[in-house]
């Protein structure tokens, strides 16, 4: 079976909560047991992320550049510079594997590892294409291994408790939905440089490309400025879009819009994503809520903070209006919120809990693979919520409204949309 027809033929279903736990107690992990892991991206988000799983033990270590590698800290981990040959080798060796690479690596290395039988974690977002989150949604589900994509706030306690409030009505239907960030903080709206400065002796510059077609090397791509190149990154809503969206998607299910366009475009290039852009998103009535619209902002544009009767906004944050009140949620996401206005909701009675209290975001996914309780932010979840952020993508790359057939992952009215959707890859890399 290829994998467009397991696509097609695999369970479908929106975004929820897979309970995998009698497969992976298969596995028999006693809950103080180390896991053997495996570190894909050990500069940047993956160094932090390699701290967190500092104490289980690390028996490889993956970066394209090889100054990033932490080898004196971990003696006894295996070294190398393409995760390919590291999974072929090592793959009796490893449980687990943690993926903190540029977004276009992301389906390439943890569908080969889940592949094998191997937990995943995987940085945010999920994927560079929906045609990706939909396979990583799907070979978690085949393969029976515990997931989680790298978007902390999810573990955030006041996120949890802020769905808790939006679902149990406090605002009453929800009708409108501001979400803003102050990304992007890396260049966007920019031509490819014409210049081709030497490659530094330690980058491993072609597996840096992978499956992104073939370049010369130029120090405006890595390693922080990807996010702004459409062929490695997903631009400032699909860098941030995981942790803005995030409470807003889980508390009103906003799975599959009827459209998506993009307001505001403001100096899109042919290699990058533009500068600022204002995206609105239309959803129908879904399981008893209102229809719902939702625009988001970026590159320094915001709400009018009228919205919330104040003077002004900070660079990030959610205003979620509702026909009886509305909540606001400073910040990129899991911070905290504010009901509104103040004197309304003077003495407010929070509802009882409903979905369960975290113990770190890290943690739950080592519980998981453990044979614990799933993450919340388990690829089941997080390819909806990827999904969702690649979808205002669609309209912006390619400067046309999206009319969404989810079924068949298609935008109607736009062929040139499918180059986005399922992405081409260079030999060798194939998703």
């Amino acid at each position: 079976m290829d994998r467009r027809t397991f696509l097609k033929t695999s369970t479908a279903g929106v975004a929820g909560f897979l309970f995998l736990r009698d497969s992976r107690l298969a596995f028999g992990y006693e809950a103080n047991e180390k896991l053997n892991l495996a570190i894909i991206g050990t500069g940047g988000k993956g160094r932090d992320n390699l701290n967190h799983f500092s104490s289980e033990n690390i028996v490889a270590l993956c970066d394209v550049n090889e100054k990033a590698i932490p080898g004196d800290k971990f003696p006894n981990a295996k070294i190398y510079f393409d995760y390919r040959k590291m999974l072929d080798k090592m793959h009796k060796e490893i449980d687990a594997v943690v993926v903190s690479t540029p977004d276009h690596h992301h389906a390439a290395a943890s569908i080969r590892a889940m592949e094998m039988g191997k937990h995943v974690y995987c940085e945010k977002p999920l994927t560079h294409s929906i045609y990706e989150a939909r396979l990583m949604k799907q070979t978690a589900r085949r393969y029976k291994v515990a997931t989680q994509m790298g978007n902390q706030g999810t573990a955030s306690n006041e996120l949890r408790e802020g769905v808790e409030v939006i679902r149990a009505g406090a605002i009453g239907q929800v009708k409108e939905l501001y979400v803003w960030s102050n990304r992007p903080i890396w260049p966007q709206g920019i031509n490819r440089p014409t210049d081709t400065p030497p490659v530094p002796p330690e980058l491993h510059w072609d597996l840096w490309l992978g499956p992104a077609p073939k370049r010369p090397y130029h120090p405006c791509y890595q390693p922080f400025n990807w996010r702004g190149w459409k062929d490695f990154g997903t631009g400032a809503l699909g860098d941030m879009g995981c942790h803005t969206l995030n409470m807003v998607y889980m508390a009103l299910k906003l799975d599959n819009p009827i459209s998506v366009e993009a307001e505001v475009v403001n100096e899109i290039t042919e290699e990058c994503y533009p500068k600022q852009s204002i995206i609105r998103f239309t959803f129908p009535a879904r399981d008893g809520m209102a229809p719902v619209r939702l625009k988001w902002y970026d590159g320094g544009l915001k709400p009018s903070p009228s919205i919330i009767g104040a003077e002004e906004l900070p660079g990030s944050g959610v205003v979620i209006i509702g026909e009886e009140g509305i909540m606001y949620a400073p910040g990129d996401g899991g911070g905290g919120y504010e009901l509104l206005p103040k004197e309304k909701f003077e003495g407010f009675q929070k509802p009882a809990p409903t979905l369960p209290r975290s113990p770190g975001h890290h943690a739950e996914w080592v519980i998981a693979c453990k044979g614990g309780q799933p993450a919340m932010s388990n690829f089941d979840y997080a390819s909806g919520l990827t999904e969702l952020c690649l979808l205002g993508n669609l309209a912006l790359l390619t400067g046309e409204p999206i009319y969404w057939d989810s079924a068949n992952m298609r935008a109607m009215n736009c062929p040139k949309a499918d180059r986005y959707i399922h992405r081409a890859y260079r030999k060798g890399w194939e998703v």
